[in-house]
């Protein structure tokens, strides 16, 4: 059994555990073949913990499927942020402060330290 990512117009619709054999049998529940894209559960970032990364991120719905990279990526979680290349994961345009706790200011771009009963 695998982990295989429905992709409609580059976009995860339905994420499900089933093998080759049954997924493309005729008339299995699944429909069209074509429209589902293996995706392995262990993959993040672009690495595994066994050394064989699929498709740069595990797939989830509302990920899309870049043919070009063949890679799922995530929603952009902000418009400021920027896709990493090697990771196709988002990240933003300055590195989080290292101490404390901090959440993201999207009309400031930048970090903002989280105080404790804030």
């Amino acid at each position: 059994m695998a982990h295989f990512a429905k992709v409609i117009n580059g976009i995860v619709t339905e994420v499900n555990v089933v093998d080759w054999e049954t997924l493309n049998q005729e008339g299995h529940p699944w429909g069209d073949p074509s429209l589902w894209i293996q995706t392995s559960y262990n993959t993040h970032g672009g690495q595994h913990p066994e050394g064989r990364p699929l498709r740069k991120n595990y797939a989830g719905i509302g990920y899309t499927y870049d043919s070009t990279r063949d890679a799922f990526i995530p929603p952009k979680p902000f418009p400021s942020w920027v896709l990493n290349e090697d990771t196709c994961l988002w990240g933003s345009p300055v590195p989080m402060p290292t101490t404390g706790m901090h959440r993201w200011d999207e009309p400031t771009t930048s970090w903002v330290e989280v105080t404790q009963g804030a």
